[in-house]
């Protein structure tokens, strides 16, 4: 519950009629480069920019990149690169405008990560991959991301935000609970007589993640349901690093933001791998994209100023993060409009990832899967509320509906059935 002092997340039909209203503000110029060594061949990108789709008697753009670091093979990697942006695209409804549009991607990034990973386990490849997707919409940027690949953002006022979120075991106590409580069991690689080595791993399978796309020998509360996160930015604009952990578990944000300092995105992105393999040498795969977000008169890789202290950590600036009994010192290194969280979501649990409340409720057609969009007869689907808590409280025809696959699915996600056979992994 929020505090009375605690700033709101704003609307973003408010924040696009703010700009509307005042001069016309341009979209940014996107430039982008990307950088690799590559030690078992299993990291791979998407990197398309002047992306099209239809608005009103027009054609409006958007960018896209991908990261996709897979494990136990590159099979899962490679089917997510080729078929998640258009799995995320037929889960948003035709003729929208640009702010509806924009707010339909959250809940259309969770479709299309549930169905691409319904669609790749149907291959019955045990192949895995972690994914970090980013959509950028004018100055609005949307984040999805399963396992421990990673997002950050530097504005063009210094501050550095989280983007994504980190699904490995060892740092997620929620997720730990989530899977134990689902059937599965957490545990270090046990080498007999007591002695346990390694990370946290999901056992049956030894996978370090909780959630990812594929993995379906490890069990289906291995999720692929993503964290999302959505900001807009000020016209100051910045940079996107995107990077496989083969970067971030050698660098720091602030060293991979320091280290390439007034540099193009390629070479900018060619440096932060340097950097990583220069440090601990190529134990992995190590994928870097750098995407520069820059106002049109902006020239490319403009010098940071001056670091805002931030007590000896990074943390996130967000607006809506701070509260009235925020210390004087941190508002004083609080930038007004820096970056505006529009929104953020990490349940795993899909009738909590479409709810009807947000962002449209007239997002999802009555007789098609939210899922897979699937055509369904009248009375064939299965509400997406069906089983939960609340159940009681809902109507036979309140949706959204899942075709029968997907509600099957989603029931294994939550430990309400048995998942397919299970067989141990050499997984990351």
């Amino acid at each position: 519950m929020s505090s009375k002092g605690e700033h709101q997340t704003v609307p973003l039909s408010v924040l696009l009629k703010r700009e509307s209203e005042s001069e016309k503000i341009e979209n940014p110029e996107i430039l982008h480069g990307q950088a690799s060594q590559s030690k078992k061949g299993e990291d791979f990108t998407l990197l398309k920019t002047e992306c099209q789709r239809a608005m009103g008697d027009g054609v409006a753009t958007f960018s896209v990149f991908g990261l996709f670091d897979g494990h136990n093979g590159s099979a899962a990697a490679i089917y997510t690169k080729e078929n998640l942006l258009n799995n995320v695209l037929s889960a948003i409804p035709a003729d929208l405008n640009r702010d509806e549009w924009v707010a339909a991607l959250p809940r259309a990034l969770v479709a299309g990560f549930v169905k691409t990973d319904k669609d790749f386990q149907a291959k019955a490849k045990t192949s895995g991959t972690t994914v970090t997707f980013v959509i950028i919409d004018g100055w609005v940027v949307t984040v999805a991301s399963v396992g421990d690949s990673r997002c950050i953002f530097e504005s063009g006022e210094g501050g550095i935000y989280y983007l994504s979120a980190d699904h490995r075991l060892e740092c997620n106590e929620e997720e730990r609970e989530r899977i134990t409580s689902s059937g599965g069991e957490v545990g270090r690689l046990n080498t007999g007589g007591g002695t346990q080595i390694g990370p946290l791993r999901c056992w049956p399978g030894g996978l370090c993640l909780s959630r990812s796309i594929g993995d379906m020998d490890v069990g289906e509360y291995i999720v692929p349901v993503p964290y999302v996160k959505q900001v807009k930015l000020s016209t100051a604009g910045g940079r996107l690093i995107i990077s496989s952990d083969g970067v971030w578990d050698v660098l720091s944000a602030e060293v991979a933001l320091d280290c390439c300092q007034g540099m193009s995105p390629d070479a900018a992105a060619a440096q932060i791998v340097k950097e990583a393999v220069h440090t601990k040498g190529l134990r992995d795969d190590t994928t870097c994209i750098v995407v520069d977000i820059l106002p049109l008169e902006k020239p490319s890789a403009p010098l940071r100023p001056p670091k805002k202290a931030v007590k000896g950590k990074l943390k996130a600036m967000f607006r809506k993060k701070h509260s009235e009994a925020s210390s004087q010192s941190d508002k004083e290194y609080m930038e007004p409009d820096v970056v505006e969280e529009l929104f953020e979501e990490g349940s795993a649990m899909l009738s909590e990832r479409f709810a009807t409340k947000y962002p449209l409720c007239n997002m999802f057609k009555l007789f098609t899967c939210a899922v897979c969009q699937l055509e369904m007869k009248p009375g064939e689907g299965i509400s997406i509320h069906a089983g939960t808590s609340n159940s009681v409280k809902l109507r036979p025809w309140d949706g959204p509906f899942l075709c029968s696959t997907c509600q099957e699915k989603k029931e294994a996600m939550e430990g309400k059935r048995p998942s397919g056979s299970r067989h141990g992994s050499d997984s990351d």
